[in-house]
């Protein structure tokens, strides 16, 4: 039996996602090594990333207010033009970036949440159960063939061209690629928010005895943990590895273009019934996959681990986001509530981001070593099967 296929609206929000995840991948992979090759500071990137994690968790938090009861496609628009903004502020403060890199996490943040607030709930609404798993392979087969062109390009641009003409050249182009991503918003329809938004959902859910988020949270934050170190530190730890741009560029294209592949046959093959074993075969392996860091951390290590993540994520990542908006979508009272449950989704990923996080900065002022790194990595990345264990209930009711 084929699945659902997605409406044109669905395929449209695909499309601005791709663009987003475009403009993103082409700078977004180097402001780390930016920031890093300015200053040298393992720290000053931690600190830039936990004031885009907490301004990101604030954000949605706070916007969820005007996407529950106004257009939703006014925060999706003001979210792609503070990310084009971010980057303009990147490339006019230069190398004294270093010295306004809280600030300049905390405006990266605000724009990441007010783009996915909006962006999830519009997902929730033109999706449903039965083509949510398509949606998803296909959200993830283009956020991977965006990681296959975009960082290559920026890679090879910056080693090549003088000076810090290639950043700019990269950060210019992003700009460019956000603004036709506001522009083709403009053929979503418009959503118009009705109710009115709940500030205390989340904190009412948790306290409810039996309420099936009080297990779904901390499966989400699980997932958070480790997301909260590798967004970065992978990316760092290639550039660091090497010391050259084109590399890590090589990098994000190889493994992208295994994770495009990857996300297609799982999301073109995956069943509701088999998500169980999927999610734990998956998530198992994106922890095993380190393994090979702990002999030596080298570009060809470092890529076997890359290629590895990319093969396997799928198997964690599809079942785990479609059985969370499966659950938002489990009766009509909460899908009126959609809004304020993606909100709590969100908090959970925060929160599982900032320990992870927290983590991050409490080791390397203590061993900035690559074995210390390396047990970091390990630590957090198999933090996904605790995660797994959290979410069996859900994965069990889906037998059809």
């Amino acid at each position: 039996m084929t699945k659902p296929s997605l409406d044109r609206q669905a395929v449209l929000l695909l499309i601005v996602q791709a663009l987003y995840g475009v403009a993103n991948a082409l700078s977004g992979t180097f402001v780390p090594v930016y920031l890093w090759k300015a200053s040298q500071s393992y720290m000053l990137i931690g600190w830039f990333t936990l004031g885009q994690y907490i301004l990101s968790g604030l954000t949605f938090w706070i916007a969820g207010k005007w996407v529950k009861e106004r257009n939703k496609m006014y925060s999706l628009r003001i979210g792609i033009i503070l990310s084009g903004l971010f980057y303009c502020t990147v490339l006019l403060l230069g190398q004294q970036a270093k010295t306004y890199s809280v600030p300049l996490g905390m405006l990266n943040g605000i724009a990441l949440g007010f783009f996915w607030v909006a962006f999830n709930v519009v997902y929730f609404e033109v999706t449903d159960p039965d083509n949510r798993d398509r949606f998803n392979g296909w959200a993830g087969l283009l956020g991977s063939a965006a990681g296959i062109v975009a960082p290559w390009v920026s890679g090879l641009l910056i080693t090549t061209m003088q000076d810090e003409k290639g950043y700019r050249l990269i950060f210019t182009l992003s700009l460019v690629i956000f603004s036709i991503s506001v522009v083709l918003s403009f053929w979503l329809k418009k959503r118009h928010g009705q109710g009115t938004y709940n500030w205390k959902h989340g904190i009412q859910q948790l306290m409810q005895k039996g309420n099936p988020w009080r297990r779904m949270l901390p499966a989400i934050a699980a997932q958070g943990v480790r997301e909260g170190v590798f967004m970065f530190l992978v990316g760092l730890t290639v550039y660091v590895a090497t010391q050259n741009e084109s590399k890590l560029g090589t990098f994000s294209l190889v493994t992208s273009l295994i994770a495009l592949i990857s996300f297609w046959i799982v999301g073109k093959m995956l069943k509701k019934r088999n998500r169980k074993i999927s999610m734990l075969i998956g998530a198992v392996m994106i922890g095993a996959v380190i393994l090979p860091l702990f002999w030596k951390v080298n570009f060809t290590t470092l890529l076997l681990f890359g290629i590895g993540t990319s093969l396997f994520m799928p198997l964690y990542v599809i079942p785990m986001t479609s059985s969370v908006f499966d659950l938002i979508g489990k009766s009509e009272e909460s899908a009126r509530e959609r809004e304020e449950f993606i909100v709590l989704r969100e908090a959970g990923l925060v929160i599982g981001r900032i320990i992870g996080l927290t983590s991050y900065l409490i080791v390397l002022p203590l061993n900035s070593s690559t074995t210390a790194i390396t047990w970091l990595l390990f630590a957090v990345g198999v933090v996904p099967i605790a995660g797994w264990w959290f979410m069996r209930p859900f994965l069990e009711q889906q037998k059809t």
